[in-house]
């Protein structure tokens, strides 16, 4: 019996192993055709939109491209990953130098490049790109209300500066980077104070998870909730689920706080019931059962938790600082299953693995009310090689 699991389980990763293979080979040819470039979503088929000049550089998915291009070079050494992987983080160079370019997705944006390239080599350049955008956001700070200005005084028309988003969770570990790097306490202070006003304030009763919540900017004092990306207020607008369970994951790999992990384990009980049986997230867990559009970017983002919370569950080493206090093979187990079901469903459903064709993710959305769905997305195929890259062994700890 041991010895029919033990086969199953190199079966199992033989089969993760050839979906990585499968990625190098496309990932290549599409990095070669994008040299120079930092792609977003297609706006004509098969082909990547350009987002790096300069009316766009400032776009907040712009490190994914950068990050991509370090795993690949993480899984295969090959040196032209490294050189364009440089090359994005030199063109951001342009939204640190803008004001109104910086906002709260400098974790985003930095961590998958510049901080990226400091973990590899240790690059003096890449440090203090790093630790500008850290001090950036670390400014954004209301103490007030205790929370992470999201943007800066007013988006597109409207009054935002007590605004802050669930996003922000998987920026904070910018703030711990800086903090154990220049062993100054003040950037952890931040995202602790930041992370615990997001649990009390964005997670709700049932686990499922604000996107937006407004705070008075002067007094702090709890305002409202909004529908942001989702579907509409109150709603479990997807993407927003696994933004909250994998940052909050990371949060407890960071500090060793118990209720981070509590708190990532409770979103995870909550996404893990309402995966549908096809594996396929919707935009919104609350949107019509009729309703077509999917969003693969939730699917592959709740993954990358799901597989990291997994690891701590089992008490295994994360490429954070933190492990469980306890072991929980069942909840690791439900952990990996769930991450493992999305994926597999990505692979069969939703993964172009065609070398010709740029995007690997072709079912997802940017926000539920937006005219388009079911559309590639840079960050979805991230997070999907990062998930893949998880199960395989490759991975590049970015976070």
């Amino acid at each position: 019996m041991m010895r029919d699991s033990l086969e199953k389980e190199k079966t199992v990763d033989r089969e993760w192993q050839a979906i990585a293979d499968r990625i190098i080979k496309k990932e290549s040819a599409v990095a070669a055709r994008n040299r120079g470039r930092i792609p977003y979503t297609t706006e004509s088929a098969h082909v990547f939109g350009d987002w790096s000049g300069p009316d766009r550089i400032n776009w907040w998915t712009n490190g994914f491209w950068g990050g991509i291009l370090w795993q690949l070079w993480q899984a295969t050494g090959e040196e032209s990953f490294r050189r364009e992987a440089a090359a994005v983080e030199e063109k951001l160079d342009a939204v640190l130098m803008n004001y109104e370019g910086m906002d709260h997705d400098a974790g985003f944006r930095w961590l998958p490049t510049a901080v990226a390239h400091w973990r590899v080599d240790g690059d003096a350049r890449a440090r203090n790109r790093g630790l500008l955008a850290a001090a950036n956001l670390a400014g954004r700070y209301n103490p007030a209300g205790a929370f992470l200005r999201a943007w800066n005084d007013f988006n597109d028309g409207r009054d935002t500066r007590g605004w802050a988003i669930i996003d922000c969770m998987m920026n904070l570990p910018l703030l711990y980077w800086a903090s154990d790097l220049l062993e100054d306490p003040r950037f952890r202070e931040i995202a602790i104070r930041h992370a615990d006003t997001a649990m009390e304030r964005f997670i709700r009763g049932d686990g499922s998870v604000a996107h937006i919540v407004g705070f008075d900017p002067e007094s702090g004092a709890y305002l409202r909730e909004y529908g942001g990306q989702g579907m509409g207020d109150g709603s479990s607008w997807t993407r927003g689920q696994s933004w909250a369970l994998y940052g909050f994951a990371l949060s407890y790999l960071h500090t060793g706080a118990e209720r981070y992990l509590a708190t990532a384990r409770r979103v995870a009980d909550r996404f893990i019931g309402r995966i549908p049986a096809d594996g396929q997230i919707p935009v919104d867990f609350d949107q019509p059962a009729d309703c077509p559009w999917r969003d693969a970017t939730a699917a592959a983002i709740a993954s990358c938790g799901l597989l990291t919370l997994a690891r701590i569950l089992r008490g295994e080493d994360c490429g954070g600082t933190a492990s469980a206090a306890s072991v929980d093979e069942a909840g690791a187990a439900k952990a990996q299953a769930a991450a493992e079901s999305m994926l597999a469903a990505i692979d069969a459903q939703d993964a172009d693995y065609d070398p010709a064709h740029d995007e690997l993710l072709t079912k997802c959305t940017a926000a539920y009310h937006d005219r388009e769905h079911n559309f590639p997305i840079i960050y979805g195929d991230y997070f999907y090689i990062e998930a893949i890259w998880k199960l395989t062994g490759q991975e590049l700890f970015i976070w």
